[in-house]
């Protein structure tokens, strides 16, 4: 099995073109630090060229390909960062670059690709069948393919993430390292296993993505066929023999965390440290804030992974964070079905100081008598005492309410 040493992670770097490859920021988060009773320092690699980790490992790769002039063209595929990645490390290192994604890839992604230099083809309802497709090209000579994790040059590049954080925190006794593929938690531990073999190294997976515990417990690669996670960017749904090798090798523990727990780190990061990240890169704060994690006391660092969240996904998260904490409620009200009514439970809201998004009517309904409707409210509070407050002022004005969500 290849192995990935501190020598390969510090010729990465020497190889990183700095307009395309930033050293990005550690920052510490006063918020974080107080809820979790330790010192909270981010990884903000979100920051990166292309809003990703990702570029770190499609630049390593592409430079030593130049080096050894092994290729004229790679082909990745990829639904989003590291497409982006091997784009625009492509371009920079004066090749050519196809990327296969799928066909159901955000738009937004497929152009940020393109603009990036690469000439991206839509192939497949998922993954799987656009990697298959991708392979397929690479039959012909003077085509390298560019893995997103199973590759030593990748990993090699991820890892000197490693070395930043040894750099700027060298005092830290845990990282927290979202897995997909597992290419950035063994670049990281690699690096970190050599440079500070005292720092504990943890990994977080989507739990209905999670397929390192059960690799490490068959002490082979597992996979899971479909994974449905809000973090597409660590739904890989399997890793490889090179990076499992690694997280057997160096990294200490892996929790895993619900979409539930991940939307509450992805609003919270919003709220109070003022970064906008994807649900993936939001999962390593996700982690600290699990009660199967334990960081009291010590100096942590998550890293933030990414930050190229679709806008129709963020409405979703922040819908679902806001309904967890009562502040999007939605209200069912039982009414005779006469003028005036919505007006009169409409005017009640207001004057509790809320605001109603939507109403609609609901009369097909099995257990309303004739000449009774519901109202259904959808409702922004200000948390769960000011939503109570609304139901318990419409029920002394007489009428039936539940809230439903």
């Amino acid at each position: 099995m290849a192995e990935v040493t501190l020598r390969d992670i510090e010729a990465a770097r020497e190889r990183f073109d700095e307009s395309v490859v930033q050293r990005t920021p550690v920052e510490r988060s006063r918020s974080l630090s107080e809820m979790v009773d330790a010192e909270v320092h981010l990884k903000m690699e979100h920051l990166q060229r292309t809003g990703s980790f990702k570029t770190r490992g499609a630049s390593n790769k592409i430079r030593e390909v130049v080096e050894r002039g092994a290729a004229d063209r790679v082909v990745a595929a990829s639904a989003g960062n590291h497409a982006q990645g091997v784009a625009l490390a492509a371009t920079n290192a004066g090749i050519d670059s196809t990327i296969v994604m799928p066909e159901n890839a955000p738009q937004a992604k497929v152009e940020a690709t393109r603009e990036y230099g690469a000439t991206v083809e839509l192939r497949g309802e998922d993954f799987r069948a656009a990697m298959d497709y991708a392979q397929s090209l690479t039959e012909d000579d003077g085509v390298e393919f560019v893995h997103a994790y199973d590759d030593p040059a990748i990993v090699a590049g991820q890892g000197t993430i490693g070395i930043e954080i040894h750099e700027t925190m060298p005092a830290v006794d845990t990282v927290v390292v979202p897995i997909g593929g597992g290419g950035l938690i063994g670049g990281v531990s690699a690096a970190l296993a050599e440079l500070d073999p005292e720092v504990r190294v943890v990994g977080v997976q989507a739990e209905q993505a999670a397929t390192v515990p059960e690799s490490l417990d068959k002490g082979i690669p597992a996979s899971v066929e479909s994974p449905t996670t809000i973090a597409d960017g660590i739904a890989t749904g399997s890793i490889s023999e090179l990076t499992l090798g690694l997280i057997e090798d160096h990294v200490d523990e892996v929790v895993t965390v619900t979409d539930d727990e991940i939307a509450r780190a992805e609003l919270l990061l919003l709220e109070r440290a003022k970064q906008l990240v994807e649900a993936a890169g939001a999962s390593s704060v996700a982690a600290i804030l699990s009660p199967d994690l334990d960081v009291a006391g010590e100096t942590v660092v998550p890293v933030l992974s990414g930050g190229n969240i679709d806008m129709s996904m963020l409405q979703t998260v922040l819908t679902q964070a806001l309904t967890e904490r009562s502040q999007l409620v939605r209200l069912r009200v039982r009414i005779e079905d006469e003028p005036g009514e919505m007006t009169k439970l409409s005017g009640i809201i207001a004057d509790k100081g809320a605001n109603i998004r939507t109403v609609r009517h609901d009369r097909a309904v099995d257990d309303l008598r004739v000449g009774e409707a519901y109202l259904v409210f959808q409702v922004v509070t200000s948390g769960t005492g000011h939503a109570e407050n609304i139901i318990e002022t419409v029920r002394e004005e007489g009428y039936e309410v539940e809230r439903v969500a």
